[in-house]
């Protein structure tokens, strides 16, 4: 995909190829990747109708990652792992960003005595993520003869494959730095791990950039928590809230408390935290 990205880009690019690649990628990324993949399938912090989760998750295997039963079990490993004192650095990107990329997007981590990662019947025994975990490869096909279609080599090369390309890498260098560098608002003691937000990429991530709120309040919908942290997954949901297709959106005052978690109230980029009617993390941010 990098490869026909690079050759084909140059040698068609046009402004409504272009423009194809953004509209593509941001939709992937906010339906898909955020809405489908991370904040419904492996979070469960929102309900809506089947057809809906469906249609989210559908998105969420065109960004190009794995399919939904793989990625899930990738988040569990690396959220287990990164929660115990002592984390592996291919699970927390902990080494230099050179050697990191070729780890993230080149191999794969075997464990001799591997965790029991459980995913619930409800998704594992699902027939229509069965389906998409033995063909999600494959889904970008149908994409790429449309776009053929539509708009020739040009819209296939940029409407699919710099579309993957860029989710790819675009994934795994927002990871590196949410676990690196960037703004703590909240500590999880004893976790190895602590997530990090990076405030410049509210918008290009649809939210999940403020991976430090993320690491504090892993079931809430909503991950942008102070009113100067955009969060353009959390905008999109409240908007279904409203025309009735999504309900139940989680946010931290409705999870349970969590008594390693500590606000960063020395760190030097902290805001106030307001107090609570609990004195309770829980309630720092609302």
């Amino acid at each position: 995909m990098t490869g026909a990205a690079v050759v084909g880009g140059v040698l068609t690019i046009s402004l409504p190829a272009v423009l194809l690649f953004a509209c593509s990628t941001a939709g992937v990324l906010l339906l898909g990747h955020s809405l489908g993949s991370h904040r419904k399938l492996i979070h469960n912090s929102f309900q809506c109708p089947r057809w809906l989760e469906y249609t989210l998750v559908y998105c969420g295997v065109q960004v190009g990652l794995a399919g939904p039963l793989g990625l899930l079990r990738q988040h569990d490993l690396r959220d287990y792992a990164q929660r115990l004192p002592e984390c592996h650095d291919f699970l927390r990107h902990g080494q230099t960003i050179r050697r990191d990329c070729w780890w993230q997007l080149n191999c794969e981590l075997r464990l001799r005595k591997p965790p029991a990662i459980e995913i619930e019947p409800r998704i594992a025994n699902d027939a229509f993520y069965r389906f998409l975990e033995r063909t999600w490869m494959l889904q970008q096909l149908p994409w790429a003869v449309l776009l053929f279609v539509w708009g020739d080599w040009a819209f296939v090369v940029w409407g699919v494959c710099a579309r993957v390309a860029a989710c790819v890498f675009g994934h795994w260098l927002i990871g590196y730095f949410a676990h690196n560098h960037g703004e703590m608002n909240f500590e999880v003691q004893g976790a190895a791990v602590q997530g990090r937000n990076i405030r410049l990429m509210s918008l290009i991530t649809m939210g999940e950039c403020w991976h430090n709120n993320h690491h504090a309040f892993p079931g809430s919908a909503r991950l942008g928590l102070a009113d100067d942290e955009w969060d353009p997954g959390w905008w999109v949901l409240c908007g279904l809230n409203r025309l009735g297709l999504v309900n139940e959106l989680r946010q931290p005052a409705d999870l349970p408390e969590r008594a390693e978690l500590r606000p960063c109230l020395s760190a030097s980029k902290a805001r106030a935290v307001p107090q609570s009617r609990r004195s309770s993390p829980l309630q720092a941010i609302s």
